[in-house]
């Protein structure tokens, strides 16, 4: 384990429509990006954690809690129709560049769901390197969504949404089979060739990585904000913190 490279990218764009300046609205205290950089600063095996932005807010404070945000993510991927993994070679070049390093790995947090600890990255980051594989992403259980209970709407009468997943009345929750899992977007780890090659996941060798409900609170519209924000009230995370010195951008 040791002697590979891994770089962590957290992708934050400002200019959330959503939740306006959600990167950094205060969740518990601290900024949100906060939770995601203090917990990549704590894994055993991340060499460098850095935050693509296009926004000096989202990267000063980024830098405050002790990530590095060393570019501003250029006007092209930087739109709404910009895709992550686009965004991700950038910075991993822009990395490589820097220290004139390869990387092996190259693991994405996602700063939405701020409910992921260091110990669910290195965990992650052991199946990647332990297997071999493509890539891993978190998932976590469907229980009372699981995709026997989706259905479509036919002249407004109720139809399985699949002909090959159909429900059994009165089924309960722990009866519906075969278990499903969705990703939950939260952790996203790679071989460095398969980011090379513009893959993210997908593969026929892309893991899963399974995380609790109870670490899974995607923050897309207000409502889940008020929910992180009571959950996280709870959570005893002194290792959330600002860093003694200040760099600059």
């Amino acid at each position: 384990m040791k002697d590979k490279k891994v770089l962590c990218v957290i992708l934050a764009r400002g200019g959330s429509k959503g939740i306006p300046g959600k990167n950094i609205k205060d969740l518990a205290g601290h900024p949100l990006i906060a939770y995601t950089i203090c917990e990549a600063l704590q894994s055993k095996y991340i060499d460098r954690v850095i935050v693509s932005s296009d926004d000096d807010e989202i990267r000063k404070t980024s830098i405050k809690y002790g990530a590095e945000a060393p570019f501003v993510r250029p006007k092209e991927l930087s739109t709404d129709t910009a895709k992550p993994v686009e965004c991700i070679q950038h910075a991993t070049k822009w990395a490589e560049s820097d220290k004139n390093i390869k990387y092996d790995y190259v693991v994405e947090l996602l700063c939405t769901n701020p409910f992921k600890t260091s110990d669910d990255i290195d965990k992650a980051i052991e199946m990647q390197i332990e297997t071999n594989a493509d890539s891993v992403i978190a998932v976590m259980p469907l229980e009372d969504h699981h995709p026997i209970r989706i259905k479509r709407l036919v002249d407004g009468k109720i139809k399985d949404f699949n002909s090959t997943l159909v429900e059994i009345p009165e089924s309960r929750r722990q009866d519906l089979k075969p278990d499903a899992y969705i990703r939950c977007g939260s952790i996203y780890s790679m071989r460095r060739d398969m980011l090379e090659k513009g893959i993210r996941y997908g593969t026929e060798d892309s893991r899963a990585y399974i995380l609790p409900r109870e670490r899974v609170v995607n923050i897309d519209e207000p409502m889940d904000f008020v929910i992180a924000s009571i959950l996280m009230e709870k959570e005893k995370r002194p290792h959330i913190k600002e860093v003694e010195y200040e760099k600059s951008l």
